[in-house]
């Protein structure tokens, strides 16, 4: 390796390192000031055609979120929920979600998250989730493992009959209601598990896989917004991640307003899930020759 090849990866592990310190730091403060309100009454609205909502808690967290980042890292672009892009260097940019779970909230339902990741590159090399009503972080540098409330993260997988599997959905969205492909995954997935949890709040589903208290994660159509923080930490975790015709899903980010569908699990769980939704999902026929 020569000398200046050694400088840059010195640089970069010293940005990961502040980078990881700030984005937990912030995650708890935004984490603080959305559980001091939650007493108050919530100004929420729908905030586009999908009818996705957006809550004053929402555009607190994320304030005190980006101004934290810009201050910490003034030249980094970020890519937020509520704000959309601010522009940077293209080297180093971070995904942030103020509070992954507001249709939660919504009706009164505490299931929420803050997640921040850092890309370098395109590629999630850090990620934060943080839980405001318990107050638990976790986290996770790529090639570094991943943390908990009590120390490192390590998966600790829950029994379960063959078959039996819990399994989590997530679907993006822009996914209408008439959707045949959603529809129908969402039956076999139903008819094919113990149980199937539609948390809205995809950060916490990638908690509990990287925790191992469900065995798998399916998502349609998903938006990246919150992707790179919870795909990093499950990763961490031995956690693969698949497309639905079982190639491993690129790291990198090429476009961050695209969609994502997957399959996430262990080994066996992937496999299952794999040949579940290739029975449901059917590549169209090639058009006859003529």
């Amino acid at each position: 390796m020569r000398h200046s090849e050694f400088i840059d990866l010195t640089l970069e592990r010293d940005v990961i390192e502040r980078a990881a310190a700030t984005a937990r730091d912030t995650a708890i403060r935004a984490g603080q000031l959305i559980h001091s309100r939650l007493t108050q009454p919530l100004g929420i609205r729908v905030k586009d055609a999908g009818g996705d909502l957006v809550s004053d808690l929402d555009l607190g967290a994320e304030e005190i979120i980006l101004r934290d980042l810009r201050r910490a890292f003034p030249h980094h672009r970020v890519i937020a929920e509520e704000s959309g892009e601010l522009r940077g260097e293209p080297e180093w940019c971070w995904f942030v979600d103020p509070l992954d779970g507001t249709n939660n909230l919504a009706v009164g339902l505490p299931v929420f998250s803050i997640g921040i990741a850092l890309c370098h590159f395109g590629t999630p090399v850090l990620g934060v989730v943080h839980e405001p009503m318990t107050g638990n972080t976790w986290s996770a540098i790529r090639g570094r493992g991943a943390a908990g409330p009590h120390g490192a993260l390590r998966r600790q997988v829950t029994p379960r009959p063959p078959g039996d599997p819990v399994l989590a959905w997530l679907q993006g969205y822009p996914v209408g209601r008439t959707d045949t492909t959603a529809i129908a995954l969402r039956l076999a997935l139903e008819t094919h598990s113990r149980r199937l949890i539609q948390l809205w709040s995809p950060l916490l589903c990638w908690i509990m896989l990287s925790r191992g208290l469900i065995h798998g994660f399916v998502g349609y159509r998903a938006g990246l917004i919150d992707f790179p923080a919870g795909s990093v930490i499950a990763r961490e975790c031995g956690i693969e991640i698949t497309d639905f015709d079982r190639t491993p899903l690129p790291e990198s980010i090429d476009d961050p307003s695209s969609e994502v569908s997957f399959l996430a699990g262990g080994p066996v769980a992937v496999d299952e899930l794999a040949q579940l939704v290739k029975s449901v999902v059917r590549k169209p026929e090639p058009p006859a020759s003529l």
